[in-house]
């Protein structure tokens, strides 16, 4: 079971729309040693946190559970520490253009929604984000700020699962009785 069930996501988005950001720029290797979820937040976009006037500091997208990014987003190393580190730091739900096949599937494990519109609804959403929050709807499949809404796609089965907050634990305990019952006839199981 995942932490939670995602149905609706809302509140405020950082704006960001930088293309190509690898996991190294989300969190920067010097910062992989530990095994644990808890407490990366701190080092999400340590590069550019470095800089003054830095989107990630700035009071006003404190505590947003949204962020826009760009073109490709997650590219690079398929370090899973990448989609902890946003967690860790409020993110529930990152939209852009596109992501890495690895950061959209390591996302979709750890419960992190990937939300993918073309690049002028992302124009839009960052512009609309100066002024209002963002509302992800699961069960509509589309993203609205102010009076605008903008429909996406989602494979049914992740879909599915993020609804549900199931990730493959999840899924196999849902056959819990059936794999028992198939252990309890099968002579292979008492051999081991």
């Amino acid at each position: 079971m995942m932490a939670r069930p995602i149905r609706i996501i809302e509140g405020r988005a950082i704006p960001f729309g930088r293309a190509n950001v690898d996991t190294d720029l989300i969190i920067p290797a010097a910062n992989l040693k530990t095994i644990s979820r808890v407490g990366l937040g701190r080092y999400a976009f340590a590069p550019l946190r470095q800089s003054p006037g830095s989107v990630f500091d700035d009071p006003a997208w404190i505590g947003a559970p949204i962020l826009i990014a760009g073109d490709n987003f997650g590219c690079g190393s398929s370090r899973e520490h990448a989609v902890w580190a946003l967690a860790d730091m409020g993110i529930e739900a990152v939209i852009a253009p596109s992501f890495s096949d690895l950061f959209a599937s390591n996302a979709f494990k750890n419960g992190l929604l990937c939300v993918a519109l073309d690049q002028e609804a992302v124009d839009a959403l960052l512009d609309a984000a100066q002024r209002h929050k963002l509302r992800i709807d699961l069960e509509t499949m589309s993203v609205a700020a102010g009076n605008e809404s903008w429909p996406f796609a989602l494979d049914p089965f992740r879909r599915q699962c993020l609804v549900e907050g199931l990730d493959e634990i999840g899924l196999t305990l849902e056959n819990d009785a059936a794999i028992a019952s198939y252990e309890a006839r099968s002579p292979l199981i008492g051999l081991r």
